[in-house]
């Protein structure tokens, strides 16, 4: 008797194992990885956790991801960006903390809200942003930038090169760049609920 159990289980734990990979393909890579961008620079500590759908021979702008309509920026879970310290983008003040980062795509530009809610995901079941625009810190609007190479996979990454601090986000043939600056006493910025 228990000899058969134990054959029965076998063959159990063998056809569990063939669905999974065959099936459920359960070894294959992620299609949309997480990945992470950080930076130090003396005191200041930035990170941006995300993940990085791939293009895959698809539109992606105005098409798989619309013009005029939130974007997780990503797939998957909300981007969040942390600091350490108060920062300056675009003369508005973004306190230190953890925000996620949302953004509207057009043709020309793109807007980018920091938002201090924490979502457990980027959309809901009915695949709309879970976003609360109540919870936007700050609102920018940016200019793209047009490249000559194609970005495969979205990507975030902070770019120090000028030694004028930019997070950049780029993909399929798009970037924008988000300046940075860390806050100083005295600054002159604007109001944190004021947006452009």
């Amino acid at each position: 008797m228990l000899k058969r159990i134990l054959i029965f289980l076998s063959i159990a734990a063998t056809a569990l194992l063939l669905y999974s990979v065959f099936v459920e393909n359960i070894f294959s890579p992620p299609l949309s990885p997480n990945d992470s961008a950080a930076i130090e620079l003396n005191d200041l500590k930035l990170k941006v956790e995300y993940n990085r759908p791939s293009k895959r021979d698809r539109e992606i702008f105005g098409a798989l991801v619309p013009f005029d309509k939130v974007w997780r920026t990503g797939a998957n879970e909300a981007t969040t960006f942390s600091t350490n310290k108060d920062l300056i983008i675009q003369g508005m003040l973004l306190p230190k903390g953890k925000y996620t980062l949302w953004t509207v795509p057009t043709a020309n530009s793109w807007k980018v809200m920091f938002n201090s809610g924490q979502y457990k995901w980027g959309v809901d079941e009915k695949m709309e942003p879970m976003w609360d625009p109540n919870y936007d810190v700050i609102e920018l609007e940016l200019p793209t930038q047009k490249l000559g190479d194609t970005v495969e996979k979205f990507t975030i990454a902070f770019d120090n090169t000028t030694g004028s601090l930019k997070l950049a986000l780029a993909w399929d043939t798009t970037k924008i760049e988000v300046p940075i600056q860390e806050a100083s006493l005295g600054s002159n910025t604007k109001s944190i609920r004021q947006k452009q």
